[in-house]
Order: structure tokens, then C-alpha cells, then sequence
């Protein structure tokens, strides 16, 4: 025999109450009698009731779930996010379904239309820049969208973020200091606004403050995998390279042990600054010196917007920029 599903019209008539009064216990509304609140509580937990989230919601249109759109789940850096953005969450009763992505636009096409499908009432992305579709999708849904950690190639859609270019200025300005003009800019592909529109313009603001001329033979585009750059490491360091900033940390730690490998010493014969601060930086020896990213506020901070935008429905849509940091361990010399 087929077991019958446990719903609030069950609850109800099993606790001689109206469909209304379930509705006000399992909200946490304060207008019922304790007695007929225990009564209620004693049903649900006999009939081991849970309450479906979307049905919850559709009174007021609100599903109170939120989808979170990750290139990785096992990027550290992604997943500090997702630490900061679960926390805020929980605390304002959203629920979240995570969906992983792969850095590959049809299955961040095909991610979002599910989320969407589902009704969340807001959406966090996280990683690069949105296909044509996928911005398309966006704009057609009205579903509020935040991007955190990242710059994307939408600037309708806002986003919580450091300043990258101010960033990166920095590094490179203090790898200058040590250094006579031959510094390095290590990225990932260059066709991601965060790289193109940010971190090289930073790059090029550090040396054009130092009278530094542009040498575009130092600025190094990768694959983004770590084999890659690991490959390269001998061949840059024979360019007369002597110092690096690197827009992600498993391409630091890449470089780092592929310097190391063929007998170059850092940071005695080669500096190293890498963008994230993630526990990557800390696990390398010679560890990692960094740009310092505010990584789990990020995230929160995306999540209360989010909260805003879903709530008010808002138009004035900016970014927010948090403070970065620096902090110097053993790849910079001292």
C-alpha cells in the first residue's frame, strides 16, 4: 500500500484545528493559544510533518530559497564565499540550493534555468563572465542577482568585490621596490573583464607611477590550470623576469613550485605576490605573500544585498567595494 504523503490538511484535521492555525504555528506566529500551539507541535512531530517550502510561500509569491551559481566547489576561495553567504542565509531563513557549474557556459546556462525553474527568489553568482544567453536569461527573469568575489562582463548586474585594479597596483608597486623593471603580471585568460578591465590596468598603473615603460613580453597569459604555468616557470624566469604578480593562487603555487624545481630560488632570485589569500598561500613553503581579500564578508555582504534587492525590489543597484590587505610572508623579500 502506497504511504500517504503527511500535509498541513493532514495536521490539521488530525489537531481538530483550521488549516490557518498550522499555518500560524509552523510560521512562528505569535496569535495562538499555547494550549492549541502544543496540541499542533504534538501532531507534527507524530506525523513527522515537514512543511514544503514552496507551498509555504505561495501566498506571498516567495519560495525563500536562493540559488548560488559556484564555478568550483572545491576552489577554496569560491567556497570561503559560500561559507559567508550560507551564514547570512540561515540567519535571514533563506534556504539554498548550490549549484556547481564547471566553468563551462551551457552548464551555467542549463544551472540557472533549473534555478529559475524552481522559483528561488534571488540568484548569487560566482566565477567569469556571462555568455549572451545567459545574460539574456537574467534580464527576461527579474530574478534578483548578485555577483560576489568577481567582475563580470554585465555591469547591470551588481557586485561585492574589492577593488582589483587597486590591487593589484599595490603588488606590483611594491615588487617594483625591489626590483628594476622586471615585473610580471601572471593571469588567467585575459578574456575575463576581472583580468582585461581591472588587474592590467592596475599593472600598468604601478609602472607608469614607477616610470617603468609597458613590456607586453611581461605580461603572461596562462591556461588558468596549474600544470600550465608550472610548464612555463623555467622559461619566464630565463626571460630576465625577477619578480610576479599572480591574479589567482593556484597559478602562485604553480610558478613557485616549478621555479623551485629547476633550482630557482624564491625569493632570493625571484619574487612572488600572489591575489587571494586563500589557504593555498599558507600551504606552499616558501609560503605565499598576498593580496588579502575579506573573502567570507564578501560573501555575507552579497547575501544581504541580495536580501535588500528581493525585499524592496530595488533599482539603485551598485557595487560595494570592501577593503583588501596585504600581508607579506616568505616569497618578498624583506
Amino acid at each position: 500500500m502506497e504511504k500517504q504523503a503527511v500535509t498541513i490538511y493532514t495536521v490539521a484535521r488530525e489537531a481538530r484545528v483550521s488549516m490557518a492555525t498550522v499555518s500560524r504555528v509552523v510560521n512562528g506566529n505569535p496569535n495562538v493559544k499555547p494550549a492549541t500551539r502544543q496540541k499542533v507541535l504534538d501532531v507534527i512531530k507524530r506525523l513527522n510533518y515537514r512543511p514544503n517550502a514552496v507551498a509555504r510561500g505561495l501566498a506571498s509569491k516567495r519560495t525563500t530559497t536562493v540559488g548560488v551559481v559556484i564555478p568550483s566547489i572545491t576552489n577554496p576561495y569560491f567556497a570561503e564565499l559560500a561559507l559567508g553567504i550560507d551564514d547570512i542565509a540561515s540567519m535571514y531563513k533563506y534556504n539554498i540550493i548550490l549549484a556547481n557549474s564547471d566553468y563551462d557556459d551551457d552548464k551555467i546556462l542549463k544551472v540557472v534555468r533549473n534555478l529559475l525553474a524552481k522559483q528561488v527568489d534571488g540568484i548569487i553568482f560566482m566565477g567569469y563572465d556571462l555568455s549572451e544567453e545567459l545574460q539574456a536569461e537574467f534580464k527576461s527573469s527579474n530574478t534578483p542577482v548578485v555577483v560576489a568575489g568577481s567582475v563580470v562582463n554585465d555591469k547591470d548586474l551588481p557586485a561585492v568585490r574589492i577593488d582589483y585594479r587597486k590591487a593589484a597596483k599595490e603588488a606590483v608597486t611594491r615588487l617594483l621596490d625591489h626590483n628594476d623593471g622586471q615585473v610580471a603580471l601572471v593571469t588567467s585568460s585575459l578574456d575575463y573583464s576581472i583580468n582585461r578591465e581591472e588587474r592590467l590596468p592596475g599593472y600598468k598603473d604601478a609602472l607608469s607611477e614607477a616610470g617603468v615603460d609597458y613590456d607586453d613580453q611581461l605580461l603572461i597569459e596562462t591556461d588558468g590550470t596549474y600544470k600550465g604555468i608550472y610548464d612555463q616557470a623555467k622559461s619566464i624566469a630565463e626571460q630576465g623576469v625577477k619578480a610576479a604578480y599572480v591574479t589567482n593562487d593556484h597559478l602562485a603555487v604553480g610558478l613557485l613550485n616549478g621555479l623551485t624545481d629547476n633550482g630557482i630560488k624564491v625569493p632570493e632570485d625571484f619574487e612572488i605576490i600572489s591575489s587571494n589569500d586563500t589557504k593555498y598561500t599558507r600551504l606552499c613553503r616558501p609560503m605565499l605573500s598576498s593580496i588579502t581579500q575579506p573573502l567570507y564578508d564578501i560573501g555575507a555582504v552579497s547575501m544581504r544585498l541580495l536580501t535588500k534587492l528581493m525585499e524592496d525590489n530595488s533599482d539603485n543597484e551598485q557595487d560595494v567595494i570592501l577593503d583588501h590587505s596585504f600581508v607579506a610572508r616568505q616569497s618578498t623579500r624583506k
